[in-house]
């Protein structure tokens, strides 16, 4: 099988090369020369054998409103286009009914993994039509963890329910990584705790928050203990939000996942002007010391 491949940052060029790794051959192209394989779009649709497949891995919103619009202008119908990107599940919507229009079909597939992938593999979550789901399963079972086809991959279900998936996957990260960085605070804060790395090292085998989100814990604290050398600022790439959007939509309550978003935007304050209010209400209805910004 021979495939496309626009896009190759950190995610894009590891899944290339695991799936060159498992034989299949692919053509690149990104905007970098130094790491594309050919110099347009054009020549990357050129080089295909049709019916082409074309896997889109840039950053959701423009971009891949951008890449989409020239391809669907390059490709033919019967050709078929996989957006694995972050993207909103209802762009996805969009963007089959655009292609569809040339005949065109779309696949989207919510990607996780990180740089971890090109060793692990990638978990997989895919949106759009059995027919074409089933035609893509090499390429699927190449990303994905060794072991049975059933896992690590699911056909979630129409176009926009692989990157529905994902958002809620990310979703619940941003909560559990959450309550690992309040529990790394509050160990940090106990003066009798003397070893917070090894506490969460001895989590990781045998209790009931081992995870690999805990394994990279570890990995961080043991490169710096006291993350001497990371600012609290944390940002965020836009599934968290639109999880709550759909949550509050919905009438689904997500308390928890909410919460740690809202910890995102906090993260970015250096002096709140809510916690400013406070402490100011605080002065004028019990007569509470504030302190100065100098302080």
């Amino acid at each position: 099988m021979h495939l496309g491949m626009i896009g190759l940052g950190k995610m894009g060029a590891n899944m290339r090369q695991r799936l060159i790794n498992a034989g299949l051959q692919v053509t690149g192209y990104d905007r970098n020369p130094e790491v594309s394989d050919v110099p347009s779009l054009q020549e990357l649709v050129s080089a295909l054998p049709s019916p082409r497949i074309v896997w889109v891995m840039v950053p959701a919103g423009a971009p891949t409103d951008s890449v989409i619009g020239e391809l669907k202008s390059l490709l033919s119908a019967g050709d078929l286009v996989i957006d694995g990107g972050n993207t909103r599940f209802s762009d996805d919507e969009r963007h089959a009914a655009d292609l569809a229009e040339n005949g065109i079909r779309f696949v989207d597939c919510g990607v996780s993994g990180g740089v971890w992938g090109l060793k692990n593999g990638y978990g997989l979550m895919a949106g759009g039509e059995s027919s074409d789901i089933e035609e893509l399963m090499p390429i699927f079972d190449a990303l994905r963890p060794e072991g049975e086809r059933a896992r690590s991959f699911v056909h979630v279900g129409d176009v926009g329910a692989g990157h529905y998936a994902k958002m809620v996957h990310n979703g619940i990260e941003y909560g559990i990584m959450q309550a690992y960085a309040e529990g790394y605070e509050l160990l940090s804060a106990k003066s009798s705790i003397k070893d917070v790395p090894g506490t969460f090292t001895a989590w990781q085998e045998g209790t009931v928050i081992r995870s690999w989100l805990l394994d990279l814990v570890v990995a961080a604290l043991e490169k710096d203990p006291e993350l001497k050398d990371i600012a609290g600022y944390v940002d965020d790439s836009g599934e968290g939000r639109w999880t709550v959007e759909e949550a509050i939509a919905n009438a689904v309550p997500m308390p928890v996942i909410t919460a740690a978003l809202f910890q995102r935007f906090a993260s970015r304050q250096d002096d709140s002007p809510t916690n400013k209010m406070i402490a100011a209400l605080r002065q004028h209805f019990g007569g509470h010391a504030v302190k100065r910004p100098t302080e």
